[in-house]
């Protein structure tokens, strides 16, 4: 019973973080970092938007995957 719960409860955080993932913005800005725009206001506060969000959220989502999947290993 409690493999099962475990399994979908892994299941459920991996389709999280892909989620998370396709949702950030990508790094390269492109021509804009040339320019300053790195140093804008969103690239200073970035921890207080949702970019910076969003990665705090894969962060944790990262962690609960491996912690989850070394559990499974073990009790499987």
């Amino acid at each position: 019973m409690l493999k099962i719960i475990l399994t979908i409860v892994f299941v459920l955080i991996c389709i999280a973080l892909t989620v998370i993932v396709l949702l950030q913005e990508g790094k390269s800005s492109g021509l804009g970092s040339i320019s300053g725009m790195a140093d804008s206001y969103w690239g200073k506060n970035k921890g207080r938007s949702m970019e910076g969000t969003l990665e705090k959220i894969t962060k944790f989502a990262a962690v609960a995957v491996l912690g989850l999947a070394l559990v499974l290993n073990i009790i499987w």
